[in-house]
């Protein structure tokens, strides 16, 4: 088998396609993109958004770019064993809800907050409390699902619940910044899955890959 060819950087997004590879033992390349570099010749031409990641399948010729259509991609390829997913219907469209959310929610909002809390000036202090009040929303949803399993789907961890570790992740320390952090006790089952997730060594390699590249760029983990 080829490796994946994946274009990306330190972002979240990047990381959170890793995941997945490296969940499903999936081999791939990694070209870095700096970030000024994305809206210009050759990366247009692979993305015509801008945006990373994307990926190019050899094996297949497939061309990708948005980490919800690639994630899917990749374990409509090559989960054949069905390590994150399921090829019933019923749960199979549960995961993918739960990746809709994922890239149209949890993703948008925390990046939001991400941008006013640290980047932004000046502070917009109207738009962090709105992005810090949808984070804690989308914890309560996830907190409220979990009620009666140990995962969003079914009985087993599933590409579902890995799409959501690397914003989640990152919001721990958005929360503290903020002085928020005492709100996270109203969501007990969404810690201990966020836990449990991170504990996974795909996960946890992908997280310290993360942190180092955070701190070299003179970021908050």
């Amino acid at each position: 088998m080829q490796p994946i060819i994946v274009w990306g950087h330190w972002g979240v997004p990047f990381r959170k396609v890793c995941i997945i590879l490296k969940r499903l033992q999936i081999p791939y390349h990694y070209n870095i993109v700096e970030f000024q570099d994305t809206k210009k010749e050759p990366y247009i031409s692979i993305n015509p958004n801008g945006r990373l990641p994307a990926i190019e399948d050899p094996n297949t010729g497939m061309k990708l770019w948005e980490t919800g259509a690639i994630i899917l991609y990749l374990v409509e390829q090559y989960d054949t064993e069905g390590r994150i997913s399921y090829k019933d219907q019923i749960n199979k469209f549960q995961c993918v809800k739960w990746l809709m959310f994922q890239v149209s929610g949890q993703g948008p909002y925390f990046g939001q907050l991400a941008w006013f809390a640290r980047f932004h000036q000046p502070k917009v202090e109207s738009a962090i409390e709105r992005y810090a009040n949808e984070m804690e929303r989308i914890f309560g949803v996830l907190d409220s699902s979990l009620e009666h399993s140990d995962w969003l789907v079914g009985d087993k961890c599933t590409f579902a619940d890995l799409s959501f570790a690397t914003w989640s992740h990152i919001s721990k320390g958005l929360m503290q910044e903020l002085g928020r952090s005492a709100s996270m006790e109203k969501f007990p089952r969404y810690n201990r899955w966020l836990k449990t997730i991170e504990e996974m060594e795909p996960v946890k390699e992908c997280l310290e890959e993360i942190a180092t590249e955070r701190a070299a760029h003179g970021l908050p983990p």
